[in-house]
């Protein structure tokens, strides 16, 4: 069975407030289970999570804020990933030509 946090144990642990949580899972930032009416937090989420609670608390970085950064970090790792299958490619085409 997975391993899971429940949304009111987060808070206390973490010193956030509830409607911060709630508003990460509104906006599409965080994925949770709910099972009884619980929500929970995945274990292999929890990074995700401490990555939005600093930037916000720490950084003082509001959601919207955090939406944009989400959303350019992402397409900055699938430009990396482009950039090292075109780079693959690259050196493949170069590979044959040396061949001739």
């Amino acid at each position: 069975m997975d391993e899971k946090i429940s949304r009111e144990e987060l808070v206390k642990i973490y010193n956030i407030e509830i409607t911060f949580f709630d508003e990460l899972v509104d906006s599409g930032l965080l994925h949770i289970q709910t099972e009884n009416e619980i929500r929970y937090l995945m274990y292999e989420d929890l990074p995700v999570f401490e990555k939005f609670a600093n930037w916000h608390y720490d950084l003082e970085i509001n959601l919207p804020g955090l939406e944009v950064i989400h959303d350019m970090l992402r397409k900055m790792e699938d430009l990396k990933r482009k950039n090292r299958e075109l780079m693959i490619k690259l050196s493949g085409i170069s590979a044959h030509y040396e061949d001739i």
